[in-house]
């Protein structure tokens, strides 16, 4: 998400004849882009504001813009007074207008417009890829909803991003074709809880109906969602996902707990018999579904028993993929200020642990089924000398190749497969020719 709202600013300053440069000491203007879904995260922002004190101290001529979730929605007068040095400050899901605003006083300001710029008129929801990535971005991610009205006790996304705002379809749209016109292959919807688009919308279109308009967008050939809340999982976008060719079977849906006090705690709004039975309907409406999920250990009160309880459910449920988190507090979260940080970090990294190797075991035997099976690869780049790319269930997939297959689907014959990635050979691939024997005259005596 954050990616796609510094995507968006880019566009702006594209269309004030701005181009990008790979390295800060280059550049007129800096758009440093943060987060603080964690305290790690937001301190590294912090680290990096003070590093670039000296260079605006040594040309004072340089813009500096912050965006994202350290300046919040709440103002940044704070952050003014900590920060003098910094130009603009930008709230989370912004489109740039006060960076461009300020640039635009400027009366030196005698940029010309860029090719891509004069050759396309842009209208709302368009965007403009960076220059270094026009052409070459295989999959992009395009925000459908931003905010979030649920609050869950441990998270500080909606003080920093706001309320629930959904996009209209029209604007997404515009935005997925000109991507689309760009190169891109696959987009990647999102949104906090992707699944509430549109119900700030009455009698609005819900993400079923979205994923009905993008898919039939032309030359777009994958679409994921994420992420999802299993309040909001309904069987209309499940069977959405099954119907429609484009949007691939893979459900990003985070339980976070297996046990019912810590959930009520954290006020998710479900119990773990509740995920179960989801996870049930995901495999009956969409049976080649890959279900991935998130796990906060040692949240403040859970006991080892209540541990055990989410050990379990991952142990039943075999998900595909875990996105595993230790508890920290969050400045200004009701966890934080309601509840003690009683569990030591070196139990939550037990459990951590824990969990971490019961998930490598279930992700080797999930990915040991795709062995001797032949899956469709969207290819993204090399690595290694290996082309990468991802199957329709979103598994990493390696395999090699002479040919350019950049952005190309490649059915792929699956070889190997270990925890976290499979590795195959192209089905159309040409067996290499007999070496050729070297014959060496001999006499005869």
């Amino acid at each position: 998400m954050n990616y796609a709202d510094a995507r968006r600013v880019a566009t702006e300053l594209e269309k004030l004849g701005y181009k990008s440069t790979a390295r800060a000491e280059d550049a007129d203007v800096i758009v440093l882009e943060t987060c603080t879904v964690r305290q790690q995260s937001e301190d590294k922002a912090y680290g990096k504001l003070q590093n670039l004190r000296p260079l605006k101290e040594k040309h004072p001529d340089k813009t500096i813009a912050v965006m994202g979730c350290v300046v919040g929605v709440r103002g940044n007068e704070h952050l003014a007074k900590q920060f003098p040095f910094v130009d603009v400050f930008m709230e989370p899901s912004t489109d740039g207008k006060p960076l461009v605003s300020l640039l635009r006083q400027d009366d030196d300001l005698t940029l010309d417009l860029t090719e891509t710029t004069q050759r396309h008129a842009l209208m709302d929801g368009e965007v403009i890829l960076p220059a270094n990535e026009r052409g070459k971005l295989i999959s992009a991610p395009v925000s459908i909803v931003y905010g979030c009205s649920h609050a869950c006790t441990f998270c500080i996304i909606p003080q920093k991003r706001g309320i629930e705002r959904s996009r209209p379809v029209g604007e997404i749209a515009a935005e997925v074709r000109s991507l689309v016109a760009q190169g891109v292959k696959e987009v990647v919807l999102l949104g906090q809880i992707v699944d509430r688009y549109g119900y700030d919308v009455p009698d609005g279109p819900d993400l079923a109906d979205l994923l009905r308009v993008i898919n039939d967008i032309d030359g777009l050939q994958r679409i994921r969602f994420l992420t999802s809340h299993p309040n909001y999982m309904t069987d209309k976008i499940l069977h959405a996902v099954a119907d429609l060719p484009k949007v691939m079977p893979q459900i990003e849906v985070p339980i976070q707990a297996g046990n019912d006090e810590v959930l009520v705690n954290m006020k998710r709004g479900y119990t773990q018999a509740e995920y179960r039975d989801l996870v049930e309907r995901i495999h009956r409406i969409v049976p080649d579904a890959a279900v991935h999920c998130d796990i906060i250990v040692g949240f403040p009160g859970e006991t080892a028993a209540q541990f055990q309880d989410t050990y379990d459910v991952l142990a039943d449920l075999k998900l595909d993929k875990v996105h595993l988190a230790r508890y920290s507090p969050r400045p200004g979260t009701v966890s934080a200020r309601r509840m003690e940080d009683d569990v030591p970090d070196a139990e939550k990294r037990r459990r951590f642990h824990l969990i971490e190797d019961l998930q490598k075991e279930i992700s080797q035997e999930r990915n040991n089924r795709w062995l001797g099976e032949t899956v469709e690869v969207l290819v993204e780049d090399k690595h290694k000398g290996s082309w990468r790319g991802r199957s329709p269930q979103n598994k990493l997939v390696f395999f090699d190749d002479p040919r350019n297959l950049k952005g190309e689907l490649v059915q792929v014959k699956i070889e190997h497969a270990g925890p976290w990635s499979l590795s195959g050979t192209p089905a159309d691939a040409q067996p290499e020719p007999p070496a050729a024997i070297e014959t060496i005259p001999l006499t005869v005596l």
